[in-house]
């Protein structure tokens, strides 16, 4: 599965993307968080307030815990403004 992160949360990883293949235990959307923020301190501190990030499962925005099925891609990303 490939896992993009987007402005403040990639400047705070240092990475744009990676391409991950999940343990067996990960089969929904706050899994995968939960999973990412156990990898690095960097992801626990991210991922610490779930209200000012958004998340694309296969660029369709999801709110929810949802399953990840047969997903391709998960992105990460702050809300965003317009004006």
């Amino acid at each position: 599965m490939k896992i993009l992160y987007f402005a403040w949360l990639r400047s705070k990883l240092g990475i744009s993307e990676e391409d991950v293949t999940l343990p067996g235990h990960v089969t929904t959307l706050y899994q995968l968080i939960d999973w990412l923020k156990s990898r690095n301190p960097a992801f626990e501190e991210i991922f610490q307030d779930l209200s000012v990030i958004r998340v694309a499962i296969d660029q369709e925005y999801v709110t929810e815990d949802i399953p990840l099925g047969n997903a391709r891609e998960v992105a990460f990303f702050p809300p965003v403004t317009g004006g």
